[in-house]
């Protein structure tokens, strides 16, 4: 679904909450949800950076974002439980929820990460994508057509060497997104999985320091696959795992 094409007004009226959203994929997902007519609401670490991305959806004449700066790393689950007391109060339900949000670790071998390093990578994208999921899956459920969007990557579909704790946390969200998928067979909500592929972004450049950044798309230019996945278009897929590219 590299390819679909958004109609102008898919998500009008939909409310979509991102993660990661201060920069990146999360930030080009949310200014891509914002022209096609959503709410979106910018969940990430750094205040400052989520308050930049509002303020260009709102230059370019989109609605009004919702910034909630939230640390995934140190949350406890009475912040995850108040994350969800408040969007059910302010918007009553969540049309789409995009996990983005993660850390890469060190890029080394299963044998010289420390317990430490593996721990914190599985906590930030597994523990805290299942905690928020969980805090939130109610709302998603109030929707008439909700869809919960995890973020995969070609290393965790296949193992490879020195991609250790990140790629097994990347496994471990692919089985995430496949148990709830199966769950929500019958409801009005579905849940898959988007690999991003090689982007132009700070964590590829982190991953590979000697690439040149140029020779992959930027953030912007693999929208259509998170388009087609939080609009109406994907109703009734459930449990796949797509690719951007």
């Amino acid at each position: 679904m590299y390819d679909y094409t958004a109609p102008p007004d898919l998500l009008q009226g939909r409310i979509i909450l991102i993660t990661g959203a201060g920069r990146g994929i999360g930030a080009a997902a949310a200014l891509s949800c914002a022209a096609h007519g959503a709410q979106v609401i910018l969940l990430g670490k750094t205040e400052a950076n989520l308050i930049a991305v509002s303020q260009q959806i709102v230059s370019a004449g989109y609605a009004t974002p919702t910034v909630i700066a939230f640390d995934l790393e140190s949350a406890e689950p009475a912040h995850y439980q108040a994350l969800a007391d408040r969007l059910q109060v302010q918007f009553g339900r969540l049309d789409g929820l995009l996990h983005n949000a993660s850390i890469i670790g060190p890029r080394t071998t299963l044998e010289q990460i420390a317990g430490e390093q593996f721990v914190q990578v599985m906590h930030v994208n597994v523990n805290a994508t299942f905690m928020l999921t969980s805090a939130l899956l109610g709302l998603v459920k109030q929707a008439t057509d909700g869809s919960v969007v995890f973020t995969s990557s070609s290393v965790g579909r296949k193992g490879r060497a020195e991609w250790g704790a990140y790629a097994v946390s990347k496994f471990a969200t692919e089985g995430l997104m496949q148990t709830l998928a199966d769950e929500l067979q019958g409801s009005r909500a579905r849940a898959n999985s988007v690999n991003p592929g090689a982007t132009r972004t700070d964590m590829r450049a982190l991953a590979y320091p000697d690439e040149n950044p140029t020779r992959n798309p930027l953030p912007a230019d693999i929208m259509p696959v998170y388009l087609y996945l939080l609009g109406p278009a994907s109703q009734g897929v459930n449990g796949q795992a797509l690719d951007a590219q």
